[in-house]
């Protein structure tokens, strides 16, 4: 099965929105740069609205590869509310389960292969099973902080942005105590932005 990777874009103190969701600068970087984001053959859109995302050389390269490999993307209800689940088009893979205790909306982008699940381990397996050898993206914050705690993530991804929140939406969410990470495995500089990964040790 596919590495499951828990990963979003973060300030330096740690936060991934403020407290009115609000992203501020954190996302700038996908826009400020000259060279697409790319995979085999496919540039990645925003939102499926036509416009490319742009970033430097280093981050190119790296956000691809990882962005080619997914299949699956973990998000919890918040998020797909706040952004109507990319209106059944997810900036990368196939699939994507909500963590939910309410049904997908009805009529909702019925031909979207979006699968709306009531438990955080229930909510893996079935991302496991629809990614298959490919990977799968857990959002950071509240339900991936639920999924983390119970040892189903096998890495932690970070992009972190030179910015100070002070408040809001941790990238860690609620969890209790500590969990050892080993040391980064990739570090990457781009512009305005240094990428991280961390596999959890177990």
């Amino acid at each position: 099965m596919g590495t499951v990777i828990m990963h979003n874009v973060v300030s330096v103190d740690g936060f991934i929105a403020d407290s009115n969701d609000d992203v501020g600068p954190l996302h700038d970087w996908y826009f400020s740069g000259d060279t697409p984001i790319t995979g085999g053959d496919q540039e990645y859109d925003h939102s499926g609205t036509g416009g490319g995302f742009r970033v430097s050389r280093a981050s190119a390269g790296y956000v691809g590869s990882m962005w080619e490999s997914i299949g699956t993307s973990v998000m919890g209800r918040h998020f797909f509310d706040l952004m109507n689940g990319w209106e059944g088009h997810p900036p990368a893979g196939d699939h994507v389960v909500v963590v939910s205790h309410r049904p997908k909306p009805a009529g909702w982008h019925p031909e979207a292969s979006y699968h709306f699940v009531d438990d955080v381990t229930a909510a893996i397996a079935r991302a496991r099973e629809l990614a298959g050898d490919r990977t799968v993206v857990v959002n950071s914050g509240n339900v991936g902080s639920q999924i983390l705690a119970a040892g189903l993530v096998d890495e932690v991804a970070m992009d972190v942005v030179p910015v100070v929140f002070g408040s809001g939406k941790r990238y860690f969410g609620s969890i209790d105590g500590q969990l050892l990470l080993e040391d980064p495995h990739v570090v990457i500089q781009g512009d305005r932005v240094l990428h991280l990964r961390f596999r959890v040790r177990r």
